[in-house]
């Protein structure tokens, strides 16, 4: 071809993909998800585990990937070797027998272990759990507002959640600091070797266990109270399967609510307009941009940046894409919440969002169960900070900030603020 010869689209060079899963994307995965979503929006790599997997970029085709039942969770559907199965899941959770909780079955299993779990997080439990919400997340505050400097990820997010869990749950109060150990082992390793967290969760089952033993003895007005009555009463709720919900019900429900709130605040320094505008609203008593701002929040920048895996259990097609039987699927959240084809401006913060079929929380039969507390306490944390703090702001540089690499989640390691200190 001479220098005179106009370039055809077929004698063009493939685009080139982003570099996916370093540091720098770690930091703003957004503009890798939308060179994924135009280019190659079902998008088959190879994951730094080494594992290689089916990434689903665009709106559509994930909401359509997480209700498609062909879609298994359960990870004995893996073509891979079994050495390979140990990197797809929780560390730990194998070898300490937890694996039969709600994010690795299916239905029928899955039908009867939720429905004994829901009452737990009906919007009315949750509803009477809002004043104990309001208690921690004043205490927490109160710890720190005469200093007029806090990490707002280590003092507050975190420990916000794991208090909260603990008392639903129904683990005494001289115990809870010991899951906030646990707990901190697998924010600050979530990224790196996987051994940190695997000792973390053995510890976390160990307990668990011994709780449920003590507990037969004594019930309470607690979920792990009630998911022993139903093993006493013939729902067919294993001790196993008990432990395993009990676990899973900890272990998922601390961390997505850390990010929620870190990266709410994040996102709320990041757009002053937005933050004034919320404020303002709730220094007039409204609520309902607090509301509507959650949920753009949760779109915008959410807790969970990949749905948590599953498994292709036969031949099929998605996006144009065709999946083999046994190939991994993992739908980006983060990706699909940002589609131009679903939401209007998908790079702009707007609190006043409504048409908001966010999927930050999933979609179908796995749709978070705890969906309903996770908001609650997104909803106080943001509201109270905002009102008896109003003067906070980042304490450093915006580029200092740094996120925890890791594949499903999406959240900052610290979150360094400053404020003009206040008794309490």
């Amino acid at each position: 071809m001479d220098e005179q010869t106009p370039v055809t689209p077929s004698d063009a060079p493939a685009p080139q993909g982003p570099t996916l899963f370093d540091w720098e994307f770690a930091t703003d995965p957004y503009p890798a998800y939308a060179w994924l979503r135009e280019h190659s929006p079902v998008h088959r790599t190879r994951l730094p585990s080494g594992v290689e997997a089916w990434l689903v970029t665009r709106y559509a085709d994930a909401r359509q990937a997480l209700a498609d039942q062909r879609l298994s969770k359960n990870p004995a559907h893996h073509a891979e070797p079994a050495h390979a199965k140990g990197k797809t899941g929780i560390p730990g959770e194998r070898k300490a027998e937890l694996m039969t909780h709600l994010l690795n079955i299916d239905p029928p299993d899955h039908t009867r272990l939720r429905r004994l779990v829901s009452k737990a997080f009906t919007p009315r439990r949750v509803a009477e759990f809002t004043p104990r919400v309001q208690e921690l997340t004043d205490h927490l505050i109160d710890a720190f507002a005469a200093k007029g400097e806090a990490d707002l990820i280590h003092e507050f997010a975190f420990p916000l959640p794991i208090y909260a869990i603990c008392e639903m749950l129904g683990v005494p109060r001289e115990d809870q600091d010991d899951f906030r150990d646990w707990a901190g082992m697998m924010i600050r390793h979530g990224g790196g070797p996987r051994g940190g967290v695997a000792r973390s969760v053995k510890q976390m089952r160990t307990y668990l266990g011994e709780l449920i033993h003590r507990k037969r003895d004594d019930l309470g007005n607690d979920l792990i109270s009630d998911l022993i009555r139903a093993s006493d009463h013939g729902d067919h709720l294993t001790e196993a399967e008990a432990t395993a919900m009990a676990f899973i019900l900890l272990f998922a429900g601390f961390e997505t609510t850390v990010n929620l709130i870190g990266n709410g605040v994040h996102s709320l320094f990041m757009n002053p307009d937005q933050r004034a505008l919320l404020q303002d609203s709730l220094a007039a008593g409204e609520s309902a941009l607090l509301a509507t701002g959650i949920e753009e929040l949760l779109r915008y920048d959410g807790p969970v940046e990949l749905a948590t895996w599953r498994f292709a259990t036969e031949p099929l097609t998605l996006g144009g894409q065709e999946v083999a039987a046994g190939d991994p699927v993992l739908v980006v959240l983060a990706a699909a919440d940002r589609d131009p084809d679903r939401f209007a401006d998908p790079d702009t913060l707007d609190l006043s969002r409504t048409d908001n079929q966010h999927l930050g929380y999933g979609h179908g039969i796995h749709y978070c169960l705890g969906a309903p507390l996770a908001r609650l306490e997104g909803q106080t944390a943001l509201a109270t900070l905002l009102t008896r703090l109003p003067d906070l702001e980042l304490a450093i540089p915006p580029q200092e900030l740094r996120w925890r690499g890791g594949l499903i989640m999406r959240g900052l390691r610290t979150l360094p603020v400053r404020f003009t200190p206040r008794n309490t």
